[in-house]
């Protein structure tokens, strides 16, 4: 989508029809709105921006390109857009149009401060600029790639500057980079630099966490390190090169020894970090893998030699074999920082800019999620904590790369922000953020997990658990952060980090709830002032759902308990409703109305002609001051004879050299599964003899139906029988089909379970 603002549209309209409107105490209660489509809620926000251009810095002369769209469960959206002025790119020029559910608007997320006002006509010349730029370059320069012309407005404020990326190797002859060098088009000054290469500075015994569990691949009697359950991810060894990987295989699909001797141990690190981080961001935050497409990480293990270091280079990981080649940078908490950089570029465009504050938050981002990936993996070797590469020993005096409760501990850290923040190294800029974020999980003084301080007189904070500070965070990320957001921007203080976080407070916990009010004083204690909206002392409540999902068998039944609570002013009236249920199914509350600070009753009953499938329903809570809603995901099962079966007939196409899944939830069966379990597939397939299939039990056993037999044979109709007696049949169950070849392709056409 692209859309041109003409100047008239600018002058005349500017400010006037986006203003949000306070809605009056006695306003009936909105009603239950169905989620728009992605088109429709581009359509909405372009209706907006051409409305009323001023909300976006818009100016003549530029055309808009949407990156992302985000819709949430209640009807919100939120547009992510590039922009472009005179046909040149504007870096940290994109925004995000938001808009309520019914697509009336709800702000903005800016980076530039005031509409663009330059000229596109370069003084100096493009070789000129490419001739710096390899200057700069601290080692063996490859390529260079010819200078783009460009509007940098990455401090919010747009000058015509040429940006030149200078491949090559860095000055240990063994770290790759690609240098991008800007430089203003108009006096040849030197603006900035950032490095596209971000950097640290079946069963297996893995180098830090333990004996874990690994998904990995079966060929004839070779199995292959491909994770199939996590998007094909695969892990190599560069047999301490800088070019060649080759895939790991094994005969018996034990892997390593514990042992760094052995070239396998440090493979299931990191193989068990890219899934563990994959099933983070899925599980918890509902992102489909690092590049939100279900695609996996490739895992490169023994880079270089003795080389002492990690990098995410945008498609894959890269771990060095530390000092001596004897401490592998493998560990749980590096992998999951690594492709958290992965999450940042592919959710706001551009990524955050790798310098300055914006920087200091991609890395803050990184060093949040990778722990939260160490607590969420729960290993007794490798339990969760708040320091950041503690086991790698890479200073090697047995000290972490970074403390997030006092940043400060490393030397060099930034545990309260200054003014100077913005100019030092983005990993001691991202002390401000980490430290901020231990505040609001975990608190302020003497925790578990170590001691930390405020910064000046600021008040003690009392922390609202891991959980929701990564959900307050991941939101903020997701819906409002823009390239160049920073932690304090005088010029524009909505596009920081303090107030985005605080709008994502109030999406998931209401506004001025304790939520809110605690990422107010955990960014005070780390000297992040704002201007905060003042806190309504009106009526308002919060809406919850618990438990938050449920599987049900067509023709029966689930309930839930609906709880509100008090977030603001007086109790008030809270009328109850749902919305997205699938075809035939109803929901009832008991009561249909409760005073907020009460409970309810939900029940969603469902009949026999009700879809196989899985439904976010939305419960909406309306009040006499708004309308609050939580998210229920409802589960219908396959329909067969009885609860201990289930049917998935859901089309699912098989592509070359691809794993596929399909599953089926069994709930209501409350025994183990059969030692008879059939499972009846059916699948169209022109060569059959190029497919593997295999049941996925709910704990994760694989019981293997069929390994590559059958030949040139079409189709697979058949009914297998497994011993699935040592399997609760409560839980979902996954039917695997691996395509194991090229040339032919075909689908899973549908498959039956009975337990």
């Amino acid at each position: 989508m692209k859309k041109s603002i003409a100047l008239a549209g600018v002058t005349m309209l500017a400010g006037s029809v986006l203003v949000a409107t306070a809605t009056s105490s006695s306003a009936a209660p909105t009603p239950p709105v169905t989620p728009p489509s992605q088109a429709q809620a581009v359509e909405r926000a372009d209706d907006l921006i051409e409305a009323a251009p001023a909300a976006v810095e818009a100016a003549p002369g530029e055309t808009y390109s949407v990156y992302r769209t985000k819709i949430d469960a209640d009807g919100s959206a939120h547009v992510r857009y590039t922009r472009q002025y005179r046909g040149l790119r504007v870096y940290g020029g994109d925004f995000v149009v938001h808009t309520r559910p019914g697509g009336a608007y709800n702000g903005t997320s800016v980076g530039l401060h005031d509409p663009l006002t330059l000229s596109a006509t370069p003084t100096i010349a493009a070789a000129a600029a490419e001739k710096a730029a390899k200057a700069r370059f601290e080692g063996r320069v490859n390529t260079a790639e010819a200078p783009e012309l460009f509007v940098d407005a990455s401090t919010g404020t747009g000058r015509l500057a040429w940006e030149t990326v200078v491949s090559g190797w860095a000055a240990d002859g063994q770290t790759p980079s690609r240098l991008h060098v800007i430089s203003d088009a108009r006096t040849g000054a030197f603006i900035g630099e950032f490095d596209d290469i971000e950097t640290v500075a079946g069963t297996g015994a893995s180098v830090y966490s333990g004996t874990v569990a690994v998904d990995t691949t079966q060929s004839g009697s070779t199995y292959s390190m491909i994770d199939p359950s996590h998007g094909n991810g695969r892990t190599c060894d560069m047999n301490n090169g800088t070019s060649t990987c080759t895939t790991f295989t094994d005969a018996d699909n034990a892997w390593g020894t514990g042992a760094t001797s052995n070239r396998q141990s440090a493979a299931v690190d990191a193989h068990f970090g890219a899934a563990k981080t994959f099933d983070y961001f899925k599980n918890v935050h509902g992102r489909n893998g690092i590049f939100g497409n279900g695609t996996g990480v490739p895992s490169r293990v023994h880079y270089g030699n003795a080389y002492v270091n990690a990098f995410w280079d945008g498609s894959q990981m890269t771990y060095g074999d530390g000092s001596g080649n004897s401490r592998p940078l493998v560990s749980l908490d590096v992998a999951g920082h690594e492709m958290s950089h992965g999450v940042t570029e592919n959710v706001v465009s551009g990524g955050l800019t790798y310098s300055g504050e914006s920087g200091g938050l991609n890395e803050a981002s990184s060093d949040i999620f990778g722990t939260m990936v160490e607590f969420y993996a729960d290993t007794a070797a490798d339990p969760g904590d708040y320091q950041v590469g503690e086991k790698i020993n890479i200073n090697g005096n047995g000290t972490p790369l970074r403390y997030m409760y006092n940043p400060t501990l490393d030397g060099k850290g930034h545990g309260c922000w200054s003014t100077s923040t913005n100019t030092v190294d983005v990993h001691y800029s991202s002390g401000v953020g980490n430290h901020f974020f231990f505040n609001l999980a975990e608190g302020t003084g003497a925790t578990a997990y170590g001691t930390s301080p405020v910064c000046g007189s600021a008040p003690a904070v009392t922390g609202i658990g891991r959980d929701k500070a990564a959900a307050i965070w991941y939101r903020a990320l997701d819906a409002y952060f823009t390239s160049n957001t920073r932690y304090v921007n005088t010029s524009n203080p909505s596009n920081t980090a303090r107030a985005y976080t605080l709008r994502a407070a109030t999406d998931l916990y209401g506004s001025c709830s304790t939520e809110y009010r605690t990422v107010q004083a955990a960014w005070t204690a780390v000297n992040v002032a704002g201007s905060d909206s003042t806190c309504s002392t009106g009526n308002d409540f919060a809406v919850s759902v618990n438990p938050a999902s449920a599987a049900v068998n067509p023709g029966s039944s689930v309930t839930a308990t609906v709880s509100t609570a008090v977030t603001g002013g007086s109790a008030q009236t809270v009328a109850l409703t749902a919305s997205g249920l699938p075809s035939g199914a109803t929901a009832s509350f008991s009561p249909a109305s409760v005073t907020a600070g009460g409970t309810s009753t939900l029940t969603i009953a469902t009949t026999a002609a009700t879809a196989p499938g899985t439904y976010p329903v939305t419960v909406n809570g309306a009040g006499a001051s708004a309308t609050r809603t939580a998210t229920f995901t409802l589960t219908v099962n396959g329909s067969g004879g009885g609860s201990c079966t289930g049917t998935n007939a859901t089309d699912v196409t098989i592509p070359d050299n691809t794993t596929v899944t399909s599953a089926i939830t069994v709930s209501g069966c409350a025994r183990n599964a059969s030692s008879a379990g059939k499972v009846e597939v059916h699948i169209v397939h022109p060569y059959v003899g190029d497919l593997a299939v295999a049941l996925v039990a709910p704990d994760g056993s694989v019981y293997t139906l069929r390994s590559r037999s059958g030949g040139s044979a079409d189709n697979i109709d058949a009914t297998y029988t497994a011993n699935l007696s040592t399997e609760a049949a409560n839980g979902t169950w996954r039917l695997r089909v691996q395509d194991a070849a090229s040339a032919d392709t075909g689908y899973l056409n549908s498959w039956t379970l009975t337990l």
